[in-house]
């Protein structure tokens, strides 16, 4: 009897561009569990080549493992179908309920073992095992509660009997052989994600649900627990007697690239700062976990993010700042010659007098022993200047020898998380043949060159640990209330906030100069980053 991986939203962006080019790049390196049937569904009638050949021509242009090879696509294809169906209609549930059922009945003669992973995965160690299914809901998230309701009602999934929670160390035996896969969003404010959430739960227990940040699958923001505590150096230091403040940037370059009418929706703090930024931050700010089980990790980042003080109307006007990227002129593709660049307004989709921001700045803090005092700031926009995602902790200056102005820079601890995925220590050390010279130099580690093997991409990471049934590059409901619950009241307040308040900024630039203000109110300089 075979795993089956059933895609909901088969002829989509994400399905197309991510999730069948991560599975033909873990098929090509040797990953994928031996008896792995993958489906797409959707709603228009395909036949199951023509789906082959269309996810072909994806996995060409999108897999990390590129350009498709024969041999491996002839491993690959017959792993891939495609069933007409629609996810939100119960009728059309069950006919894929019955269809499921037919495969698996037919294929489980001879096969009633493990279906182990290639790479030795096996009941012992979370291999998929036969019976699985695992659903991804690669659709818009406003259907999510319906589909998650016809998907229980249809008995396409079984909810979780109480004594299958998951064991520290997660086996085949302890973990619930139906899972679904959600992205984020997951709610677009604290009561809406509530309502999913009970919807949810009344279909599936919580180690059931999988909600996917694809933040959380790159090596370098798993490096930040790794860093952390593999480390016995860093904890005596990790604390608001010797880190001063800490700096993360999310910066892209690219604009709404024909998705304005979901950023309508959405907007930065919904797109960028309730998921993708406050899981990394979780992750530098958290205490030491009992162990790296995904229980023990998911619970400390919990409590850490329950943590962020409430910021009040005033904070927010204060300590925040939101803008939009106007109309600029820029190099075209390639590098050739400039060419002019639409503003988000006249972006398609787009409302032309809309105030949802493309940029955001704030500064925040957790109130807890380790933290107090400590500010954190944030910043994530659009069409910036460069495409970065790094954080940076400043440690405090203490005193020392004078050794000349250039030994005034802090220490300073930076982790790129993409592109040009690094670690690096900026230090203060001699210049030879000066007398007591000092000049600050950065220490760096770069995984390109310290690793033979290409990075996995997160999706390709992810996808594996779902099927496995591990839990822990997941965001568990704790962690989403908890960024809910320091968002929402910032939404509000920008939403009563008058239209002056929204600045606009240049496209190619690291945002508004107002950006700056809650970070240089304080003594501080915005890391450069260009």
């Amino acid at each position: 009897m075979a795993a089956t991986l059933v895609i909901f939203g088969a002829s989509g962006d994400l399905t197309k561009r991510k999730l069948v080019p991560a599975l033909y790049s873990l098929e090509a390196e040797g990953l994928l569990p031996d008896a792995l049937e993958v489906i797409g569904v959707g709603r228009s009638p395909l036949a199951d080549e023509a789906f082959r050949d269309a996810m072909r021509d994806s996995c060409d242009l999108f897999a990390r493992r590129k350009p498709v090879l024969p041999a491996v696509w002839g491993r690959f294809a017959p792993r891939l179908s495609y069933y007409q169906g629609d996810v939100t209609d119960l009728s059309s549930m069950e006919r894929l309920r019955r269809f499921l059922e037919q495969k698996e009945a037919a294929r489980s003669g001879g096969q009633g073992g493990a279906a182990t992973l290639r790479d030795g995965g096996d009941r012992a160690t979370g291999g998929v095992t036969a019976g699985d299914r695992l659903f991804y809901l690669a659709i818009p998230p406003d259907a999510y509660p319906v589909a998650l309701s016809v998907l229980g009602v249809s008995g396409l999934v079984a909810r979780a009997r109480a004594g299958s929670r998951r064991a520290p160390a997660v086996s085949v035996a302890s973990r619930p052989a139906h899972r679904v896969v959600v992205e984020k969003p997951f709610g677009r404010d604290l009561e809406s994600a509530r309502n999913l959430n009970a919807v949810a739960m009344s279909v599936l227990r919580e180690d059931q649900l999988y909600r996917i940040d694809h933040y959380l699958g790159k090596e370098t923001v798993q490096n930040l627990l790794a860093f952390r505590f593999g480390n016995s150096i860093w904890e005596p230091l990790w604390n608001r007697s010797h880190i001063d403040h800490v700096q993360l940037t999310a910066a892209e370059t690219i604009g709404m690239e024909g998705r304005g009418a979901f950023y309508e929706s959405a907007g930065i703090l919904r797109d960028m700062v309730q998921n993708h930024l406050l899981q990394i931050l979780s992750l530098v700010a958290m205490e030491r976990p009992a162990s790296t089980a995904a229980d023990a990790v998911r619970r400390q980042k919990a409590k850490v993010l329950g943590s962020l003080r409430p910021m009040t109307a005033e904070d927010v006007r204060r300590w925040t700042v939101r803008a939009q990227y106007g109309p600029g002129h820029g190099p075209g593709p390639g590098g050739q010659e400039g060419q002019d660049i639409p503003g988000y307004r006249q972006e398609p989709g787009v409302a032309p007098d809309s105030q949802v921001p493309t940029f955001a700045a704030m500064r925040l803090f957790f109130d807890n022993r380790r933290w107090r005092g400590v500010p954190f700031y944030l910043r994530a926009g659009k069409r910036l200047a460069a495409k970065v995602t790094e954080v940076s902790v400043f440690f405090r200056q203490t005193s020392r020898l004078s050794f000349g102005s250039t030994a005034k820079a802090p220490n300073v601890l930076t982790f790129r998380i993409q592109p040009d995925e690094s670690l690096s220590l900026h230090v203060a050390v001699k210049v030879p043949g000066e007398p007591l010279g000092v000049a600050g130099k950065d220490m760096t580690f770069r995984y390109q060159g310290a690793f033979p093997k290409e990075l996995p991409e997160a999706y390709e990471t992810l996808l594996l640990d779902a099927l496995r049934g591990e839990a822990r590059l997941f965001v568990s409901w704790d962690e989403v209330e908890a960024a809910w619950k320091f968002i929402t009241p910032i939404l509000d307040a920008w939403d009563k906030q008058p239209p002056s308040t929204l600045v606009s900024y240049t496209p190619g630039s690291w945002g508004p100069t107002a950006a700056d203000i809650p970070v240089k109110n304080e003594g501080h300089e915005c890391r450069n980053l260009s």
